[in-house]
């Protein structure tokens, strides 16, 4: 990078503001743009910090003497700028919280990998001089073995229903706003503790308040971490608490008496004694941050205690498990709600996409050869991680979802159909639907099943049908004649089994045939490029074996 790398500015509120001013005392930095959808807005801003007056977002990151830009929007428009600005080549430090959950921040780290451009989240005390002699302490075990954590971030706003920290419109609440500062230190100290740059919860307890708008007040939580290392995180925006950092361990304890802005103490405490500890405290805190930008953009990301993508999508995730350990959810995460484009942009395949095609007969739509499953195993929020997940494997040209009766308690049929539901793409969607699990694999079961995930998919049809299990205690033909029946009635297009063996296939089609009635023309069994030795789930059939291929 040049020596002085050239900045744009995405919103132009108070925080656009103070890293202006560090921007204009940084080492490496300039201000040459700064946009705001008020072009008086900008027009003041830029009177005072420099740069040229944007009134539009489009028309900075169109703007090819911005190299960098710093996002600072409310919540809820940080994932589409941030992606918008990838797609311009510009570098991003997009300010915290980089999205409102998990599934806009993998979209985000997506748009910055696909271009090739530097991501950081704007944890600003993470590039300070201060979080880097407090590693340095943990690396060299200071005080033995870190044992417990404490972290507090919380203010008193009062209450005004139409303010960002509490309209549920702009993810307002505690634990967005400053709370996640409390889950970057704990996962970066236990990390630490644990010979890494940071660490994942393996667990996450909470409670919190709501307010009348649906956001948090206050909130609190409790992580355990790999080591036995348990951490204790307490926000709010209605709530005055010391906002310090305590960490115990087997030999003595460590405070910073001011962690986010960093212009306090670290307070070693061992033997009956405290001791300051000295470090350089020099520069300013937004200025560290961006020259820690310019440092790294080369390499796309920074090292380690500044945040990396990887470490964003950790921190975004536990603030998901801290959220949902009490309910909260915002109304557009709710079921029912219409969830939009991460990049608010029509959901349109695109052109250039690589995907290739089949055919099945009975189902008009050429088919994805890659089909998309729907159970989202270890996802905390269904509904936004579907949409998002949902919407890039469409546009990348994949138009077949496979879902089931068992999937997540019938929750993977709900959240696929509202998904179709939303994005108005029903004709153009391929979806196989799959029941009569054992212990229910019966032709009564079968039809239940089939017409209970057609309701919660709120569909009239399924492409495909595919028996999910085999009983061989029962003719297959019992099966085909269920079948049958639906797709005379239109229900299903083409059907058949997952987990069937050639025997059985071969029984149903026979049968099929013998009566003139459709057959099975699908088989979807377990493959692999590995070689299944054990299967993963009981009745599980492999397609990887010799007679297979």
């Amino acid at each position: 990078m040049p020596s002085k790398l050239s900045w744009g500015i995405i919103g132009t509120g108070n925080i656009a503001g103070k890293f202006a001013a560090g921007l204009a005392v940084s080492k490496t930095g300039k201000l040459v743009a700064a946009g705001s959808r008020d072009i008086k807005k900008a027009g003041e801003f830029v009177q005072k910090y420099g740069g040229k007056a944007y009134g539009s977002y489009e028309e900075l990151l169109s703007d090819p003497a911005v190299e960098a830009v710093y996002i600072s929007t409310p919540h809820p428009f940080h994932a589409e700028w941030a992606i918008k600005a990838a797609e311009a080549k510009k570098h991003i430090l997009c300010e915290k919280p980089i999205g409102i959950n998990h599934a806009e921040a993998m979209s985000i780290v997506d748009a910055a990998r696909v271009n090739k451009v530097f991501l950081m989240e704007a944890f600003m005390y993470r590039c300070h001089p201060q979080t880097k002699k407090l590693v340095e302490l943990l690396k060299n075990k200071t005080i033995g073995e870190v044992r417990v954590i404490q972290t507090a971030f919380a203010f008193n706003a009062g209450f005004s229903p139409e303010s960002r920290l509490f309209k549920n419109a702009l993810a307002g609440g505690g634990i967005l706003d400053v709370g996640c500062y409390c889950i970057s230190m704990s996962r970066l100290i236990a990390g630490t503790a644990n010979g890494k740059d940071f660490i994942e919860p393996l667990d996450v307890k909470s409670f919190g308040h709501l307010t009348e708008t649906g956001v948090d007040g206050w909130a609190v939580g409790i992580l355990k971490f790999p080591g036995d290392i348990l951490a204790e995180v307490s926000t709010g925006v209605q709530v005055t608490q010391q906002n310090v950092v305590r960490i115990y361990g087997s030999e003595g304890s460590i405070e910073l008496t001011s962690p986010w802005f960093c212009n306090g103490k670290i307070l070693l405490s061992k033997g009956g004694k405290t001791e300051e500890v000295a470090y350089d405290g020099s520069g300013n805190l937004y200025g560290i941050e961006a020259d820690t930008v310019a440092e790294f953009a080369d390499k796309l990301k920074a090292a380690s205690p500044a945040m990396s993508p990887e470490d964003t999508l950790g921190n975004m995730r536990a603030c998901d498990m801290w959220r949902n350990g009490f309910d909260f959810f915002y109304d557009v995460e709710k079921d029912g709600a219409v969830i939009p484009t991460v990049d608010r942009r029509p959901l349109l395949a695109r052109k250039t996409n690589k995907m290739k095609y089949g055919k099945v007969p009975g189902v008009e739509n050429n088919i994805s050869r890659i089909v998309l499953g729907t159970m989202l195993e270890g996802q905390v929020f269904h509904r936004p991680a579907a949409h998002v997940l949902f919407d890039e494997f469409f546009r990348h040209g994949g138009n077949c979802f496979d879902t089931a009766y068992v999937y997540g308690g019938g929750k993977a049929d709900i959240t696929l159909g509202q998904w179709i539901k939303n994005r108005n793409i029903r004709k153009d969607a391929v979806v196989i639907a799959k029941g009569a699990h054992t212990p229910a694999c019966n032709p009564i079961d079968l039809k239940a099943q089939f017409l209970q995930s057609l309701d919660r998919m709120k569909t009239s049809y399924a492409d495909i049908y595919m028996l999910h299990r085999d009983n061989s205690d029962i003719p297959a033909g019992e099966f085909i004649d269920v079948l049958n029946e639906l797709k005379d009635k239109g229900l299903v297009k083409a059907f058949g089994g997952s987990n069937w063996c050639f025997e059985r296939i071969e029984e149903a089609n026979k049968y099929a045939a013998s009566k003139g009635k459709t057959g099975f023309s699908v088989v979807s069994n377990n493959f692999s490029l590995a070689r299944l030795v054990e299967p993963m789930w009981g009745g599980c059939i492999s397609s990887s074996d010799a007679d297979s291929k």
